[in-house]
């Protein structure tokens, strides 16, 4: 080469220079599709929900607002129109002391519904009727009070020793009524008069009718007061006293 330069490397640095500026002016060129510096502040506010600005802000409609309505004042019921009352006022509207007992009970247990109490102790009084007869001593422990349990049982125990048994069928209830309330401490004391038919007839151990009629339905009146405990957890009542009407 003797000190001068081969004209393959002179265009080759050319080239480079024609390279190297044709870069920097495309690099350096703002073309308007640069993503933005990152700013923490704003991206916190777009987490706030706040609006982002640009083209796609314009097509945005906001809808007009209808002013706010003014809040109707509060008139409370009179205390005669109050849910409590009118069923008292249903059950009670000739019996004073049957319209104190029920207000008694339902301040210690405003859950108290008669309507519901009475579906329930109808579908009680069917029950234990239809286990006395059939002798079910462990459903009647379920239903009845202690005391009055023992006296199931015990009529229950005299039968079979007798060799007697019920032939019975339930044919339903009539009416059933709710004809007093007491409250003795925490224990309500509710009093209901049942209206029901049955079909009874009582056999000895060679199959002969001793009592009742197998064929015949007969009007049965019947008076039981069933007890709760309103401060207790337990929702059930129990049958604390029976008292045949006829």
């Amino acid at each position: 080469m003797d000190g001068k330069f081969d004209i393959y490397t002179i265009l080759f640095l050319v080239l480079a220079v024609v390279i190297f500026l044709k870069l920097r002016s495309v690099l350096g060129r703002r073309t308007g599709n640069e993503r933005p510096p990152y700013d923490p502040y704003s991206a916190a506010d777009k987490k706030k929900g706040a609006p982002e600005a640009g083209p796609a802000q314009d097509k945005v409609v906001t809808l007009p607002r209808r002013e706010r309505e003014p809040t109707p004042a509060y008139h409370p019921e009179p205390a005669a129109q109050t849910a409590v009352e009118t069923r008292i006022r249903q059950l009670a509207s000739k019996d004073e002391n049957l319209a104190r007992g029920l207000a008694g009970l339902l301040q210690h247990d405003p859950s108290f519904d008669p309507e519901h109490f009475l579906q329930g102790a109808k579908t009680a009084y069917e029950m234990v009727v239809t286990a006395f007869a059939e002798g079910n001593k462990k459903l009647l422990k379920t239903l009845l009070a202690p005391d009055v349990y023992d006296g199931f049982v015990a009529a229950i125990n005299d039968r079979e020793t007798r060799g007697e048994i019920i032939d019975q069928s339930f044919v339903g209830i009539n009416k059933a009524d709710i004809i007093e309330v007491e409250m003795k401490g925490t224990s309500a004391n509710v009093t209901v008069k049942f209206l029901s038919e049955l079909i009874s007839a009582t056999r000895d151990r060679g199959g002969e009718v001793t009592a009742g009629d197998p064929k015949r339905i007969v009007e049965v009146t019947d008076i039981w007061t069933f007890a709760r405990d309103v401060t207790s957890r337990n929702p059930n009542w129990k049958l604390m006293a029976t008292q045949a009407a006829n």
